[in-house]
């Protein structure tokens, strides 16, 4: 060859090494100066119970759940490169053998049987683009794969990729996909399983175990294979792992644990932070439910709840609701709005309704607070109270006794739910006395202040119910209901976190008198015994009925419960009362949730006198006074009676004989107007019991 021609091929040999040299310094300046592009991966946001334990996920389209490569079964983790990227470790992003030996294998089958893809290709192509083939696509995706490369290293890399791959029915991400398959974290994945997870990722469409189990077996025995190949286990640990039966937890469409309780999460959260950050944020909720109390809650709801019926929504009938919370500090332990939150959202725990005689111990409290005894009396017999602009309102009683035609104590009144009783009460203290007390001990509602207030007409939702009894079980503190802990972003970074709002709302001698005479409730002769039957610890409550509503709010030292039921629609009855209807399914919650904690009396605080007392005349029991007729009294040191027994004396028993009797009483009078008016309107309706 002519040497010019040799030079001039010398030359252009140079060109092109000049200009391949550069092309790469430029792709590599490129790849390491250029910015990766903003990688859109929704993260599901989770929510958890007081104890760490998971309740629900709340994602848009994506339920994703990012965890720690160290947090995944390391058979896990070597499956799926084995399958998916044998060379992973070894190559740069682009695998040019794998390329190779995917080419060949699929033009000597004449289809596609194999693909060369990388890990980190498919990373890319996840995090990046979009799925379609075109040549531009192919490009980028080379490029993003470099830049992967460059500014990541192996373990972030498959880490990545494993918290963003699709592994079919709904599931993103190899925490999610383990949940859904296994019921269990992927750390706790055993190898069979881990290789059956990883089989999956080729085509879960195919590959699913639970579209094609016998698919699915298959792949997962390809994938046992090669991780024997290439030394990740034995051949022993193969053939035993292939042997394994096929254990899924079964695929369902479930609407987490305490759909009620997590809705209204939500509604707090979503003031505060947008849809998208909600839902595709990756936000770790950490709230004060307990799921063992929860489960107690459902399980006690459930079963007490009466013959339903549809309305004419197709919703069952009658609906109910409950809600505990720790009474020292607010925190919402159980929360139930409905039968079934599939069937209607209506949070029914948030939703206001006449509480009936439930509302009583507010106006009772309010009494004691302002010298009333538990011991002070009142007549229950017909009284006329006059109300402005309107006929008088004339109060019965609950049952077939209009009437008890005698004196009541205030205890004896609140222990069986006297109507007329309380609403003399109520009309002698006035009706804003009641209300306000409400008001502090944490009612947020609107009050009305009616004379027929005291009987729980005005409508008042179960949560603040719950949260209002909570001081009668602390010694006077308000407490509010927290439902959130805290919230943490994807990275850990506290976002917000909430402490305990407790505030003194009361005298606790008084709401110790209070829990006294509410503890006769739940005994014999009370309006819900059946709690004392089953609880058997010191337990207080009240019931409450209206038309179409049952109540009962209760308390321990350790829990304070309000149980609701009732129909969506008041106007119809409930045919039951708070006794029979909603006091045994608090008394099988609290049974269930407080197995495990020891039994605690209520506090007595200081200032607290108990005295032997005369329950016919309210006076200091004497030698004379009936056994049957002496019991122990509390009242407010000070407030104590001083006199003796007036009606058991040492002549009380003595006969005067004829003529010298005594005449006989005049019959108790059928009406004893009131006639001193009051200002504020009334209901001429009262709730009964």
């Amino acid at each position: 060859m002519p040497k010019h021609l040799r030079m001039r091929q010398v030359t252009l040999l140079k060109i092109t090494v000049g200009v391949v040299l550069f092309l790469i310094i430029a792709l590599g300046v490129y790849v390491l100066a250029s910015p990766l592009p903003p990688a859109d991966v929704p993260l599901s946001s989770r929510v958890f119970d007081v104890n760490g334990k998971l309740i629900a996920s709340l994602y848009s389209q994506e339920n994703r759940v990012e965890a720690a490569l160290t947090d995944m079964a390391a058979h896990f983790r070597d499956a799926v490169v084995a399958i998916e990227d044998s060379r992973f470790y070894e190559h740069f992003g682009v695998d040019p053998i794998a390329i190779a030996r995917a080419t060949y294998r699929n033009l000597k089958a004449g289809r596609v049987v194999e693909g060369g893809s990388t890990i980190t290709q498919q990373l890319a192509k996840n995090l990046y683009l979009t799925p379609e083939r075109t040549f531009e696509r192919k490009l980028r995706e080379l490029l993003l794969t470099l830049k992967l490369e460059a500014r990541y290293s192996k373990e972030q890399i498959l880490r990545m990729y494993l918290n963003a791959i699709y592994f079919g029915h709904g599931a993103y991400g190899a925490e999610v996909a383990s949940q859904t398959y296994f019921g269990k974290s992927v750390r706790d994945l055993t190898l069979a399983e881990s290789a059956l997870l990883a089989g999956v990722l080729r085509v879960p469409g195919r590959y699913s175990p639970y579209i094609d189990p016998s698919a699915a077996l298959e792949r997962r025995e390809v994938v046992l294979n090669r991780m024997a190949e290439l030394g990740y286990i034995t051949p022993e640990e193969a053939e035993a792992a292939n042997r394994e039966p096929l254990r899924l937890v079964g695929l369902k469409e479930r609407a987490g644990r305490a759909p009620y309780f997590v809705d209204y999460v939500v509604q707090q959260l979503e003031e505060r932070y947008e849809a998208d950050v909600l839902r595709k944020g990756g936000l770790n909720i950490y709230t004060t439910l307990d799921l063992n109390m929860q489960s107690a809650a459902e399980e006690a709801f459930l079963q007490g709840l009466p013959v339903s019926f549809r309305d004419a929504r197709g919703v069952t009938q009658p609906q109910g609701a409950l809600v505990a919370l720790d009474p020292t500090n607010g925190a919402i332990r159980a929360f139930i709005g409905g039968r079934d939150f599939s069937e209607t959202q209506l949070n029914r725990a948030l939703a206001p309704r006449q509480p009936g005689s439930a509302f009583k111990p507010f106006v009772y409290l309010a009494a004691i607070e302002n010298g009333y005894t538990a011991v002070s009396t009142l007549v229950c017999e017909p009284i006329a109270l006059p109300v402005t602009g309107q006929p008088p309102w004339t109060p019965t009683d609950y049952g077939n006794e209009d009437y008890h035609w005698r004196p009541l104590t205030l205890r004896e009144a609140l222990r069986i739910s006297d109507n007329v009783v309380s609403a003399r009460l109520n009309y002698e203290l006035g009706p804003a006395k009641g209300i306000a007390t409400a008001h502090n001990l944490g009612i947020r509602s609107k009050l009305a202040p009616h004379l027929s207030s005291v009987l729980g007409t005005n409508e008042i939702t179960l949560l603040e119910m719950a949260a209002a009894f909570a001081p009668f079980a602390n010694g006077g503190k308000r407490v509010e209901p927290l439902a959130i802990l805290r919230v943490e972003n994807r990275f850990g970074q506290v976002l917000e976190e909430h402490r305990p709002n407790v505030q003194k709302a009361a005298d606790e001698r008084a709401t110790y008198i209070i829990s006294s005479i509410l503890q006769d409730v739940t005994k014999p002769g009370g309006t819900a015994s059946v709690v004392g039957r089953t609880v058997e610890r010191p337990v207080a409550g009240k019931t409450g009925t209206s038309l179409g509503n049952a109540w009962f709010v209760g308390y321990t030292p350790d829990l304070v419960a309000a149980v609701y039921v009732g129909n969506d629609e008041p106007a119809r009855d409930i045919f039951g009362t708070g006794g029979g209807l909603a006091a045994p399914i608090f008394a099988n919650f609290m049974k269930t949730a407080l197995q495990d904690k020891p039994v605690r009396e209520f506090t007595r605080p200081a200032g607290i006198a108990e005295v032997e007392i005369c329950s016919e005349s309210g006076l200091l029991a004497t030698q004379w006074c009936p056994q049957e007729s002496v019991y122990n009294e509390v009242f407010i040191q000070g407030t104590q009676p001083w006199q003796p027994c007036n009606i058991h004396t040492p002549w009380s028993n003595w006969q005067i004989p004829w003529p010298f009797s005594l005449p006989e009483p005049e019959q108790p009078s059928t009406e004893t107007p009131i006639e001193t008016p009051i200002t504020e309107s009334d209901h001429l309706e009262p709730a009964p019991e």
